[in-house]
């Protein structure tokens, strides 16, 4: 590998995090930076040392990988292990990097850090670079949702939901809270409750009282605000 790959070992077990550092010693550039035993532990670590990469167990006493993941403002690049098969299919769903069964087979991780190394590793995000991906819990599923393939952002309360090719996906946030960390170069506040993926619009018409209406690609059509017609305007001359 040409870059350090900064990673963090979750597992509540502290055989399996040292026999996976074992193991990722032998991997030419990987660096183990850090390591949590539970998912409080987990946010912590993901937070303060903004890793490449996480390897996550899955289940923890008092709660899963996929805990740690929704309690995260930014999504990390994952790949889960676990000693139960089970759970393959919903890490899939999730479509995380890599799934690991345990015990992890050096092979196995091997090819689990050549997909890394395929996606092209991408430097620690931090809060004034705009978000890239999101983890998504919503009821059983779970999703990693790359935001450059969201059209919509609609507020639901203290909620917003994402139109995302056919899924909906419910964010547990605010449109407020979100709307910040979006790049503003590719996302627009429509209105007070929308926010649109300017790479998605189809077509732009005028409206009555100055306001303007947005059809988005296989999407709905968005009425923009006056003040926010304003702003549109300036920004695509």
């Amino acid at each position: 590998m040409t870059a350090a790959l900064r990673t963090v070992i979750v597992d509540d077990e502290p055989l399996a995090r040292r026999e996976l550092r074992r193991l990722l010693a032998d991997v030419p550039g990987a660096q183990v930076v850090g390591e949590a035993g539970n998912i409080e532990e987990a946010r912590a670590a993901i937070e303060q040392l903004a890793p490449d990469l996480v390897f996550l167990d899955i289940q923890m006493p008092g709660g899963s990988g996929f805990d740690v993941l929704a309690q995260l403002d930014r999504a990390p690049r994952v790949v889960f292990t676990t000693a139960y098969d089970q759970y393959a299919v919903q890490a899939f769903d999730v479509n995380a990097l890599d799934y690991l069964l345990k015990p992890i087979e050096p092979a196995r991780l091997a090819q689990a850090l050549r997909k890394l190394q395929a996606g092209e590793l991408r430097p620690p995000a931090h809060d004034d670079v705009p978000l890239d991906q999101l983890f998504i819990r919503d009821g059983h599923r779970c999703w990693f949702v790359p935001l450059r393939d969201v059209s919509l952002f609609t507020s639901e309360g203290n909620y917003v939901r994402l139109l995302w090719g056919t899924e909906r996906p419910l964010l547990g946030r605010s449109l407020a809270a979100l709307e910040p960390k979006l790049d503003p170069r590719r996302y627009f506040r429509a209105n007070r409750a929308q926010i649109v993926n300017l790479e998605f619009i189809e077509q732009v018409e005028l409206g009555e009282g100055g306001r303007l209406h947005l059809q988005l690609r296989d999407g709905p059509e968005i009425e923009v605000s006056r003040r926010q017609a304003r702003l549109f305007r300036a920004r695509s001359t």
